[in-house]
């Protein structure tokens, strides 16, 4: 017992040396640590400034909720336009005009034809003759820019204005 007291006698002013040394390090680490730890909660804080919101997690949930809603809307419109996208193609909303003078002993181009069509082509043509007896209007339905009656050549250049892109 002696021994190890002797032998601990000797060594102690290392030991306590070591200890002092590891309290040391140990105290400036928490300095260090502390100095983060600032820096850390001046940031959060200056993040969390103005949402009204008193810590992170409540913050996130409610970014969380309004990215769903958001999430949501966006299906909705996807969902109304691609029924919009099925619909526009139908629609008769080419329109052509060609105005004529259909009998040579009147003075103008009072007589015309109208084309509506949609991008395949059906739909009607309108057409509207004008004389010194009177004036006549005639329709004509239309599949595929054709007509199961007779077109006449201001009829078809009108469906050809229809078609053209503007």
């Amino acid at each position: 017992m002696q021994d190890l007291n002797d032998l601990i006698s000797d060594q102690l002013f290392a030991l306590i040396g070591g200890l002092a040394l590891l309290v040391l390090w140990l105290l400036i680490w928490n300095f260090v640590q502390g100095a983060k730890l600032r820096k850390m909660r001046k940031r959060y804080e200056m993040m969390m400034k103005g949402t009204g919101v008193e810590d992170l997690e409540s913050l996130l949930v409610n970014l969380k909720v309004q990215l769903d809603e958001v999430e949501e809307e966006h299906g909705k419109q996807q969902r109304q336009l691609q029924r919009l996208e099925a619909i526009i193609p139908k629609q008769k909303a080419k329109i052509g005009i060609k105005r004529y003078n259909a009998y040579a002993e009147t003075g103008s181009d009072l007589s015309f034809s109208i084309a509506i069509v949609n991008d395949m082509k059906d739909g009607v043509v309108i057409t509207g003759l004008f004389n010194r007896e009177g004036s006549y209007v005639y329709a004509k339905p239309l599949q595929q820019g054709q007509s199961t009656y007779n077109l006449s050549p201001e009829e078809l250049e009108a469906i050809s204005l229809a078609g053209q892109e503007v």
